[in-house]
């Protein structure tokens, strides 16, 4: 596991119930010293940090995109990566489609479908 692999993660899908994977995934990364930001479209705060309300709105655009969110959902935000020019995208199991990966595929973006925290040794 190397936490300085990137230098902004954002993490689609971050939620402030600790029993859903948006969440767990948020508070395992920030423990483990990933630099990570949390996006949800209610924005808010989520362990005490800011949550944007989108892709769009943070200030500094992230190298890596993890989306825990539904597959419909994953299809928006790599074509909001592609706007980006965001180039990786990591889709937790549930949160992919075939759609959405034929999509990155074609926007040129990186798209893996696996877990990120078991694929990384944090869980």
């Amino acid at each position: 596991m190397n936490p300085r692999e990137y230098s902004l993660i954002a993490v689609v899908g971050v939620s402030n119930d600790a029993s859903k994977y948006g969440h767990r995934i948020f508070r395992d990364m920030l423990k483990a010293g990933y630099p990570v930001e949390g996006v949800n479209p209610k924005g808010g705060l989520v362990l005490g940090r800011q949550v944007h309300k989108s892709l769009s709105e943070m200030e500094k655009k992230p190298e890596l995109v993890i989306t825990v969110v539904p597959p419909e959902i994953t299809e928006k935000i790599v074509e909001e990566c592609n706007r980006l020019g965001i180039k990786a995208v990591w889709m937790q199991p549930g949160s992919e489609s075939d759609a959405a990966l034929a999509k990155a595929k074609e926007y040129g973006i990186k798209a893996t479908s696996a877990c990120f925290m078991v694929a990384k040794g944090v869980w």
